[in-house]
C-alpha cells in the first residue's frame, strides 16, 4: 500500500556547479538521510502476481519536500487506476520517522518507519478503507545496485493476510499518471 520511489537532470557548461547545486538540491535533514540516495528519482515495479494477461504495476517518484525536512512520494498503479501521495517528515517528539498516506479511494493512512542498515519496516494504521484493511506492515530494501524491493501483509476483518510483494527499479521513462 504504501510506496516507496526517482528522476535527474544533467546540464551542460559549468559541470561543476551544477553537481553540487544538484546534490545540495537532494540535501535532507540528517534524521532523514538515509532517502537521500532516492529523493530526484522515479521507480517502476511489477507486483509479483502480475501476468502478461494482466499486467500490474506501480510507479513512485520521490521528491525533496519542505527544505529537506520531508519526502514526497507520488505513486500510481497501472496508470493511474489507484494512487496516493506519501508525506515523510521527522517526528521529533516521537524521535521517530512519521509518515502520512492519502489514496485516490479515498483512505488515508499514517504511521513510522523503523530502520536498520538498509531496511525499513513501515507500521501504518489505516482509516476509512472500503475492504476492511485496518493495519499494514511492510518492509522494504534498498540494495546497493538501486532496486528496491516491498513487500506487505495487512489486517483486514481481523485477519492478517498477505499483501502485495513489488520489486522496483530506477526508471527516467516511468511517469506517475492521476486520473
Amino acid at each position: 500500500m504504501n510506496y516507496l520511489f526517482l528522476a535527474f537532470a544533467l546540464v551542460v557548461g559549468g559541470d561543476e556547479q551544477v553537481k553540487t547545486a544538484s546534490a545540495a538540491d537532494n540535501k535532507l535533514i540528517p534524521e532523514l538521510k538515509v532517502f537521500e540516495p532516492m529523493v530526484g528519482k522515479t521507480f517502476r515495479g511489477e507486483f509479483a502476481d502480475s501476468t502478461p494477461e494482466k499486467p500490474n504495476h506501480d510507479v513512485s517518484k520521490w521528491e525533496r519536500a519542505l527544505n529537506g525536512k520531508g519526502v514526497r512520494i507520488l505513486h500510481s498503479v497501472n496508470d493511474g487506476t489507484y494512487g496516493g501521495e506519501t508525506m515523510v517528515m521527522w517526528d521529533a517528539k516521537e524521535k521517530k520517522i512519521a509518515f502520512w498516506y492519502f489514496t485516490t479511494a479515498g483512505f488515508y493512512t499514517t504511521g513510522h518507519i523503523e530502520m536498520e542498515g538498509n531496511t525499513w519496516t513501515s507500521i501504518e494504521k489505516v482509516a476509512g478503507n472500503a475492504n476492511g484493511i485496518t493495519e499494514v506492515n511492510a518492509t522494504s530494501i534498498i540494495s546497493d545496485d538501486g532496486t528496491l524491493q516491498v513487500s506487505s501483509k495487512y489486517l483486514q476483518n481481523g485477519n492478517w493476510v498477505k499483501g502485495h510483494e513489488i520489486k522496483y527499479l530506477p526508471s527516467a521513462d516511468a511517469k506517475v499518471i492521476f486520473k
